[in-house]
């Protein structure tokens, strides 16, 4: 009888990186890798990494989509504005935990609006916040559905390779959040969103 070997389901594309456990967090990631809701990413190698406003980074690749998607938002007459790019996971921590605290709230409440460390797609350097700079009341809001802004990304954002990461209805889990797009315009960036991509279309 040949031996059936039992493989975690990361290792067999479920989760592009193998999943971790977050100290201050008792919750375990699920067997797909995931850890309240979100999926295990690697930080971007510095050396991939290029400034594209004061303070912000993102991937080349995706520097590139972006402001070759920005210019055309202008031509348009809408003003994209970026409000965060690349994150570490250090900052990552400081930003979850820290809020969490001042917040009052548990793990599992603040990973629905804000992603664990070595958790948020913001760590690959493809994963961008967009605001509208005509409306900077919506920024980080719901509310930023309502603007021109996010209503030209609904119709242009496929051609430069950005798509929304957590919808209205996301099987994550994750809050509905309208300025969060990431790039999937490389096969390194397609590479560490498969999983996503999968449990979104129920594979």
């Amino acid at each position: 009888m040949a031996a059936v070997l039992l493989v975690p389901e990361w290792l067999s594309g479920r989760s592009s990186i193998p999943p971790v456990a977050v100290d201050g967090i008792d919750a375990e990631p699920t067997t797909d890798g995931r850890l309240l809701g979100h999926f295990p990413y690697s930080e971007a190698s510095s050396d991939l990494l290029v400034p594209v406003e004061a303070g912000i980074e993102l991937h080349r690749d995706a520097a590139l989509a972006l402001n070759a998607m920005r210019r055309s938002a202008a031509a348009d007459g809408v003003d994209l504005r970026l409000l965060s790019g690349y994150r570490s996971h250090d900052l990552q921590k400081s930003i979850f935990f820290d809020v969490k605290s001042e917040r009052n709230q548990s793990a599992a409440e603040r990973a629905k609006v804000s992603a664990p460390p070595g958790y948020s797609e913001h760590s690959t350097g493809y994963a961008v916040d967009l605001g509208d700079g005509e409306d900077p009341a919506t920024n980080l809001s719901q509310s930023f559905e309502n603007t021109r802004a996010f209503r030209w990304l609904q119709d242009n954002a496929a051609v430069y390779h950005f798509t929304l990461s957590f919808p209205v209805i996301n099987p994550q889990g994750v809050s509905y959040e309208p300025w969060h797009w990431r790039f999937e315009g490389s096969s390194e960036a397609l590479r560490a969103f498969e999983p996503a991509r999968r449990l979104a279309v129920g594979q």
